[in-house]
């Protein structure tokens, strides 16, 4: 059994870390570090914990524990880990932007291995330390990996994708507020989002040809969890065609799969999935790509991560059913 460490334990993603791990059979958790609670129990903060964990935040880190996940704010792992050392052996795994691009990778005598499973699964499995990849940026890349895997993207994309409310992490503003965001839609971030940068990289990093525009809309949705992402772009083949390239693509995928039927939120929240549709009109293929923004889209990749690094099975503590009624 490996000890966990959980740094930044009071957010959305530390919430659904604790969930999983607290019931992973290879796990313990040794400390949640928060320095906004610590010294109160943490199924105060977390309250559908009550009964399931009796554990305090902690204001101490140990630094001998096997591995540690950061939840921090990004822009913040990199100053956390300047100041706090580990043991040689220990992993990480960062779940913010901060050694997500190839030019922040280096730590020390090391790197960071961008941990998209379906991307690298085998290059994971050695790494010492992980970049989790961003939800938007893990949504995006499952729909447009097989082509460019392919050398298929000869063309701009464009892409538009709706994420939750939790997607803004717990620091309120004026567009988390329930009045706002209640009966509402918006966009933001139009075609400046962040996550385009690791999206780009991986695109290159498959089809180092790849010279087009990525055109990604980021919108808001009023409910809590999950991100329904919709991506085009033109294709020569029909849809038969390009389902057996995204078949034999995720044929080793542990959570991500091509469904024949449109694809919906419900299917995929409260699960570590990943759905992939497709649709052929006239030139253009639309790729449908859905996961919880949470699960698969932070704390459960992390898991699987985590999983891949000490030679668990891959799905271990992420079998998890969706909600659907």
């Amino acid at each position: 059994m490996i000890q966990v460490g959980i740094i930044g334990g009071a957010g959305y993603t530390a919430g659904e870390l604790i969930r999983l791990l607290v019931h992973h059979t290879k796990v313990n958790i040794n400390f949640v570090y928060s320095t906004s609670n610590a010294g109160n129990n943490i199924s105060d903060v977390h309250q559908d914990l009550v009964g399931t964990i009796d554990q305090s935040f902690s204001n101490a880190i140990q630094t001998d524990v096997d591995v540690v996940f950061l939840c921090l704010g990004h822009g913040n792992s990199k100053a956390f880990l300047a100041k706090n050392t580990f043991l040689k052996n220990t992993k990480i795994i960062d779940l913010s932007t901060d050694f997500r691009l190839n030019d922040d990778q280096k730590f020390g005598d090391s790197s960071f291995v961008y941990g998209l499973p379906e991307l690298q699964k085998e290059v994971i499995k050695k790494a010492h330390f992980i970049a989790n990849p961003g939800c938007f940026a893990t949504a995006i890349q499952l729909a447009l990996l097989p082509l460019a895997h392919h050398g298929l993207l000869q063309n701009d994309v464009h892409i538009n994708a709706v994420t939750g409310a939790t997607g803004a992490g717990t620091s309120l503003s004026k567009t988390t507020h329930f009045a706002w965001r209640d009966n509402n839609f918006s966009y933001y971030k139009p075609f400046t989002h962040q996550h385009l940068g690791e999206i780009h990289q991986t695109v290159q990093l498959l089809q180092n040809d790849f010279d087009a525009e990525i055109n990604f809309i980021p919108t808001r949705g009023n409910f809590s969890r999950g991100i329904f992402a919709t991506a085009y772009t033109k294709f020569k083949g029909d849809v038969e065609e390009a389902e057996i390239l995204y078949k034999s693509f995720y044929k080793d995928a542990a959570f991500t799969f091509l469904s024949d039927n449109q694809v919906h939120l419900k299917q995929v929240v409260n699960t570590n999935k990943c759905l992939v549709h497709l649709h052929k009109h006239e030139n253009k293929l639309l790729i449908t790509s859905s996961i919880d923004n949470l699960l698969k889209g932070a704390s459960g990749q992390a898991v699987q991560n985590m999983n891949l690094m000490f030679d668990f099975e891959e799905t271990e503590g992420l079998q998890l059913k969706a909600n659907f009624f």
